[in-house]
């Protein structure tokens, strides 16, 4: 075995974490007859040698000796190897070459051309292991034919054959995509695999699942060429697949060792258990119905038909994949999301309490646009608490607890005062009380009974624990959108001991909720006057906007300002904005940084400006905030924040605004549903207020 492994230099070659040289070793353990040794080996492959799909040179360099492991019939979880061939090509052939062929130089060079050319080469192997009598192996090398096997003929000839002595559905999925992947690959195919998908996908002896996939792939073919008959036809298919696939529970999560919540803050122990979920997929045709819905893109109306039917499976894992991908678009794509938000709502009377949960959680990520299934969160929250009494938060099954908090997380999102109940339940027993904390700032009117126990819990963080930051952050994070003077108190303790345990971002933290707070809080001054010359760059400015808020003193906070504009540029223009023509002193600076590099700075400095100076300085405000917005649509929301407090004077802004609206994916900072949809509301506000006539014209269709 491995016939030159030792003449390689591994040590001069890296990995995501160093040098290569560990590479014969893991080679060797990917042999062994112990499991554990096999599959650590192979965690290792995929956590530094192909890191996050990374393809060095060293994983080039080892691919003659995995694939050599993959043709000995002794080799154990020979699939296992396969797979990880498969994988490395794939991402080799996509980061490596570009549309037309043609490999991509980067610098440090990659392995990605050495690695497509070497498994090219063994194009012919994998068609032998695609007939291998493991089906385990056959189903991870089939891939293959579609990505490495360059004779189009030989690879369409292998795959009608594979199709036609496989059985199980896995594997016929995969076939079907392979075809799709070898015509995308090989122009040369394309003819005859879009008419061979045809032919499958009209022949009813092939059965619904292979006919959808047929469908789905022939589309990623030719999406250009999607005719209005195709989802139809998906939707007919996918419905007849109810009764092709057994319905089954869903399985439980693998189980893990248990995080030690002394020195983990459960915020982050709550993420990664939210990444597993999301990484699992419930059903055997998820991966084929997420390849459609990348297809249809922008085409929400027909995404929504399709997810329609996805959700009325009688299979409930297969209903909690379309929940995920239901979130999903309507967190990247506009429209009008109204009957999707329905049918997702739907799934909260489900007697599977984890689709309820995941319907409950999508609802709360989409809350800007979730108004329509208000009443039925606060229904399905009702019904628990009757039935399981009301410390239901709290019920030991995980299951439930996971469905009613999300509900209430989302009514509460939605600013509904009946998630108050199991809120305040929360914060009086303390169990997962940060899940409450984080979303009681959307019930400013339930301020004078969530302040009190918000404080309570504030003045119990020990800050000498850097674990409690994400708590004591989110607590003064609520404690500022509620605004109720009462925490004043509080939050200052709070603020002297993060500063003398050095938390740096609780001690910013308290800063801005002091600011919230206003005048009201105007005894702090002596405390928050020190920070303005503290040594950390975040803490600074917002110790002078605090200042700023609670005292109204311009003769103190202006010289720091300026000092600011030297180095946090950005946090000093969005005072000075703040503070308007008083501040005019800063007006020849903020000139200047309208001509800064970065449109991060640009942004901010011409916003500033503009409330400074007014009518006078219009030409090069929005000259500023035009070129910004066009160069990085990020800026968006912030550039048409300004735009609008700038009247009939932003007019020349109206074609890069009906542009921006006229976009179907999501835009503004971060492309998230709250962002994009401020973006839109003022952009569409904009533009009817400075051309009128307009309100009369047909809004350009998002989707």
């Amino acid at each position: 075995m491995f016939d030159g492994l030792h003449d390689i230099d591994w040590a001069s070659m890296e990995h995501a974490y160093g040098s290569a040289e560990e590479i014969p070793a893991l080679l060797w353990a990917l042999r062994s007859p112990d499991t554990g040794e096999r599959r650590k080996a192979l965690d290792r492959f995929y956590g530094a040698v192909h890191h996050q799909g990374d393809v060095y040179p060293a994983t080039a360099a080892s691919l003659p000796f995995l694939f050599e492991l993959a043709a000995d019939g002794a080799t154990p979880e020979r699939a296992a190897v396969v797979a990880l061939l498969v994988s490395i090509g794939r991402e080799a052939l996509e980061r490596g070459f570009e549309d037309d062929g043609t490999e991509i130089e980067y610098y440090p060079p990659t392995g990605c051309g050495q690695a497509a050319a070497f498994l090219r080469q063994r194009g012919t192997e994998f068609a032998e292991l695609a007939c291998d009598p493991d089906p385990d192996v056959r189903l991870a090398a089939i891939p293959g034919l579609g990505l490495f096997l360059d004779d189009a003929g030989r690879a369409a000839a292998v795959l009608r054959e594979r199709l036609a002595a496989e059985r199980g559905i896995a594997a016929r999925l995969r076939i079907v995509e392979a075809a799709a992947t070898l015509a995308l690959g090989v122009p040369a195919a394309m003819h005859q695999v879009m008419d061979w998908l045809a032919g499958l996908a009209a022949d009813p002896a092939w059965g619904p699942v292979t006919r959808l996939a047929a469908v789905v792939q022939r589309a990623r073919c030719a999406p250009d060429e999607i005719g209005e008959d195709v989802v139809p036809a998906a939707v007919g298919l996918l419905r007849e697949t109810a009764g092709a696939i057994p319905v089954r529970r869903i399985a439980p999560s693998p189980s893990r060792p248990a995080t030690p919540t002394d020195t983990v803050a459960p915020q982050i122990v709550a993420a990664f258990e939210d990444l597993d979920r999301r990484t699992r997929v419930y059903a055997p045709t998820t991966i084929l119905l997420r390849t459609f819905h990348d297809v249809l893109g922008a085409r929400v109306l027909e995404r929504t038909a399709v997810l329609a039917e996805q959700l009325n499976s009688p299979d409930p894992g297969s209903r909690l994949d379309a929940v995920r991908m239901s979130g999903e678009l309507m967190r990247t794509w506009r429209g009008d999301h109204t009957r999707l938000l329905l049918l997702v709502a739907d799934q909260l009377t489900t007697a599977d309490q984890e689709v309820a949960a995941e319907a409950a959680a999508v609802l709360a990520s989409c809350h800007p646009i979730a108004a329509p299934a208000r009443e039925a969160l606060a229904a399905h929250i009702d019904a628990q608490r009757a039935a399981r009494g009301p410390h239901v938060w709290a019920a030991p099954q995980a299951l439930l607890r996971r469905s009613h908090q999300e509900a209430v997380r989302a009514l509460a999102r939605l600013g509904d005062a009946r998630a108050l109940p199991s809120l305040l339940a929360a914060l009086d027993n303390d169990a997962d009380a940060w899940r409450a904390i984080q979303v009681s700032g959307h019930l400013p009117q339930a301020a004078n009974e969530l302040v009190p126990r918000l404080c309570d819990h504030l003045r119990r963080i020990d800050l000498s624990q850097q674990r409690t930051e994400m708590s004591a952050n989110a607590i003064l994070s609520a404690l500022a959108a509620l605004g109720d003077p009462a925490a004043v108190a509080a939050v200052l303790d709070t603020l002297g001991a993060a500063a003398r345990h050095g938390q740096h971002q609780i001690t910013r933290s308290a800063l801005k909720a002091l600011e919230a707070f206003g005048p009201a809080a105007a005894g702090a001054q002596d405390t928050i006057r020190p920070l303005t010359t503290a040594t950390d760059a975040h803490i600074r400015p917002a110790a002078v906007a605090a200042l700023w808020a609670v005292g109204g003193d311009l003769a103190e906070v202006m010289p720091l300002l300026l000092g600011l504009l030297d180095d946090r540029i950005t946090d000093a223009a969005d005072l000075l904005g703040e503070i308007g023509p008083p501040a005019s002193a800063a007006l020849p600076r903020l000139r200047n940084l309208l001509t800064h590099d970065y449109e991060w700075v640009r942004v901010p400095c011409a916003a500033a400006l503009w409330e400074i100076g007014g009518e006078a300085e219009a030409p090069a405000v929005l000259d500023a905030l035009l070129q910004a917005m066009a160069k990085n649509p990020a800026t968006a929301n912030h550039v048409v924040a300004c735009l609008d407090r700038m009247g009939p004077l932003a007019a020349p802004a109206l074609p890069l605004l009906r542009e921006q609206l006229a976009l179907p994916r999501r835009g503004g900072r971060f492309q998230s549903v709250d962002h994009d949809e401020e973006l839109q509301r003022i952009g569409r506000t904009l533009i009817a207020r400075l051309d009128p006539p307009a309100l009369a014209a047909p809004v350009p269709p998002t989707a």
